[in-house]
């Protein structure tokens, strides 16, 4: 296994670890961190193992952080639908 899906496949742990974690905020600094650590770790397996695996990391990302994506699509949708 390439260093770069060793590192994926260590973050996803991580996140699941952090998600089992209880939590008085909502786990949202973990989320912050976690999202930090994903964007060069998936920038990393973009560019050495190519679009097709890289996407597959990313859509496994995503649905560990579903909460983020979420609130960022509706933030996204209350800045687009007022502007219209």
């Amino acid at each position: 296994m390439s260093p770069a899906l060793l590192a994926a496949s260590l973050w996803a742990i991580a996140a699941n670890l952090a998600g089992m974690l209880p939590s008085r905020r909502n786990h949202w600094p973990a989320a912050w961190a976690l999202i930090a650590a994903a964007l060069p770790i998936l920038a990393w397996v973009f560019a050495r193992h190519g679009p097709w695996i890289g996407l597959a990391c990313l859509l496994a990302a995503l649905s560990i952080l579903r909460w983020p994506v979420r609130r960022l699509a509706a933030w996204i949708n209350n800045h687009v639908g007022r502007a219209g």
